[in-house]
């Protein structure tokens, strides 16, 4: 017999990239009395590694757990960018209801709309939280008819559409149901989700049945996974068996090692979970996502929407440069290998593949972003490596034509900026679809445009926009193969010669295009060390010295000037590499250089390509 747990609420949080998910749980936290009085607690306490506290964005989901008038609110913090949406889909199995914070200034934006259909196709009780109400330009009213157009857009029924309205200041700390209440705190938002989010229903007598949503990973007891009971009772030392809903052969004898519930930001060993807890489970060391934990008696397999797949993969190998091996801590094929197949042990939406070389890994992912945070976390740890631009997944139907993925880009832009970028968009093979007025003086595009179009576009329409556009993406499946694409019009400005850069040789070579690097630099043959503003590439000596003779003295170079260097951005690095080039990533150091480094071999290979 089913019944309701009232004690309590599984909610997820989820919203567009940056309307405030992460700040809003802090408040939840905070008011909860989850950190004592006098407690130094950062901000954006959910954000724990490094690159989301720096960039501010959220990567994985976390789960956390307050308690509020005796229920107890488990509550998960999901990513809003498009290259972790795999995390936010998998995430909702595990809950009742969602909290849709919108920005009560930028409003419902596509991220939005990718986050609320999932949550309406699994029927999820929605509370939508109008969040920022306090920035100055705030127009709550108005984000509420475009909140409920959205709704209507996604085909939500009459009862989805009858949601709870809150709006909320997180970063000032209140919430109230009406917007000309008093401020006072977040309570409002607590009640409620409360009185709106249905308790978690299940049969206690039932045979046990823990759907796996998410893995954590600890050095000390490996794979941990995390699931919400939906039958049953889960107990320390109890026998299980382990299925999945899409691999009906796997089924696997195992024992439950250490139980976990959330309390607050910290796991708390139990010796036993009912139904409706949200649990993380130890011990079991080839548990995946999608697995159910079930009773031997009656082991059924719980459905499960499968992740997404990558839709990009760029090349992992070992770095051959002449200076490889002087800055990194871990260069080894061995010590890559190992790295990027533990990393598949918390990201699910990742794939990596031996290739025929020992040397090198086929790393696929969501998009850029998703795997340049991987670049990024394996450089700190102290890998040396090098990698190649990304590129897009193909796919063939049954007639065997060539399908590419797809994304909708939505582009918001002031005026005088859009000509620029529809001319760009469309040259990268992107269809206008359509072209509206939004707030402030900027104009909204709508673009079809194959994935591979908008690789190395980002920094490019930062410039384009002098800073002031937002671009927006979302995967929208495949289409037949549009035709070729020129990735960069402009050559690189490459050294001919190993050595260290010298002023004058770069005085000289800066009158060629903009320089990446200044005096004192390490360079050596092949480097990539600018941009030539022409569609073509120029060798140059950057390590040239002024011969002396008696009428001038070395002293002389002194009053020659150097433009500055123009310093790129891991991201942008990606960008600009071309498919014959090269990013060497060490600790210290992004260097781009040529695949083939001998200027000789190098004519040879561009020449036998022309030819084919």
């Amino acid at each position: 017999m089913k019944i309701k747990r009232e004690d309590i609420r599984n909610i997820a949080i989820i919203a567009h990239v940056d309307h405030g998910k992460t700040t809003l749980v802090d408040q939840l936290l905070r008011q909860s009395g989850v950190f004592r009085a006098n407690q130094e607690v950062v901000e954006r306490v959910m954000d724990s590694n490094d690159i989301e506290r720096e960039r501010g964005i959220t990567i994985l989901s976390k789960n956390t757990a307050v308690f509020y008038k005796g229920v107890k609110i488990n509550i998960i913090d999901t990513p809003g960018h498009a290259d972790f949406g795999g995390e936010v889909e998998r995430v909702l199995k595990m809950v009742d209801g969602v909290v849709l914070v919108v920005d009560a200034f930028e409003g419902p934006m596509p991220q939005t709309k990718f986050v609320l259909q999932k949550a309406l196709e699994l029927d999820l009780h929605v509370i939508v939280c109008i969040n920022k109400i306090d920035r100055p330009e705030a127009r709550p009213a108005d984000v509420i008819d475009e909140t409920l157009e959205l709704f209507m857009d996604l085909d939500a029924s009459d009862e989805q559409l009858d949601c709870p309205f809150v709006y909320a200041s997180a970063r000032a700390g209140f919430a109230k149901k009406e917007l000309d209440d008093l401020e006072v705190d977040m309570s409002p938002l607590f009640e409620t989700i409360i009185s709106y989010i249905p308790a978690p229903e299940g049969d206690p007598e039932a045979d046990t049945q823990l759907l796996i949503s998410t893995i954590d990973y600890n050095e000390y007891v490996g794979r941990i996974g995390i699931g919400k009971i939906d039958n049953g009772s889960l107990r320390v030392n109890q026998d299980c068996v382990i299925v999945n809903h899409h691999d009906m052969d796997k089924r696997r004898r195992v024992k439950i090692g250490k139980l976990y519930e959330f309390d607050g930001l910290n796991r708390v060993e139990v010796q036993s979970a009912e139904i409706g807890s949200i649990v993380a489970v130890s011990g079991i060391p080839d548990i995946h996502i999608g697995d159910t934990i079930c009773s031997p008696e009656n082991p059924v397999a719980i459905p499960f929407q499968k992740i997404s797949e990558p839709t990009i993969s760029m090349n992992f190998m070992v770095n051959d440069s002449p200076l490889a091996g002087q800055e990194g801590k871990f260069i080894t094929s061995r010590h890559i290998r190992e790295r990027l197949f533990r990393e598949l042990n918390t990201d699910v939406s990742l794939r990596v593949e031996e290739t025929d070389s020992a040397d090198c890994f086929k790393v696929s992912g969501r998009g850029e972003l998703h795997l340049s945070v991987l670049i990024e976390n394996m450089r700190r740890e102290g890998f040396e490596f090098a990698v190649s631009k990304a590129e897009v997944i193909y796919k063939y139907d049954e007639r065997n034509r060539k399908l590419e993925p797809m994304e909708l880009a939505y582009v918001d832009v002031p005026e005088e900026y859009s000509g620029s970028v529809i001319q760009k968009l469309t040259s990268r093979k992107g269809e206008l679809q359509g072209m509206s007025p939004a707030n402030g003086g900027y104009t909204r595009l709508e673009f079809s445009i194959p994935s591979r179009g908008l690789i190395g576009y980002r920094g490019e329409f930062m410039t384009d926009t002098k800073g002031n556009g937002i671009l927006n993406t979302i995967f929208d499946g495949y289409a037949p193969f549009k035709g070729e694409l020129n990735y960069r019009k402009n050559g690189s400005l490459i050294a001919f010669e190993a050595g260290e850069s010298i002023t004058y040789g770069l005085f000289n070579a800066q009158e060629r295009g903009n320089l990446f690097i200044g005096p004192g630099v390490k360079v050596y043959s092949g480097m990539v060390v600018g941009e030539c503003p022409k569609a073509e590439d120029i060798e140059l000596n950057v390590c040239k010295t002024k011969k002396l003779t008696n009428t001038r003295s070395s002293s002389s170079d002194e009053a020659l000037k150097l433009t500055p260097p123009k310093d790129m951005s891991l991201e942008q690095c990606l960008d600009f590499i071309d498919t014959d080039e090269l990013l060497e990533v060490t600790p210290k150091n992004l260097r781009i250089r040529k695949k083939i480094l001998d200027p000789t071999l190098r004519k040879r290979a561009m020449i036998s390509k022309k030819n084919q």
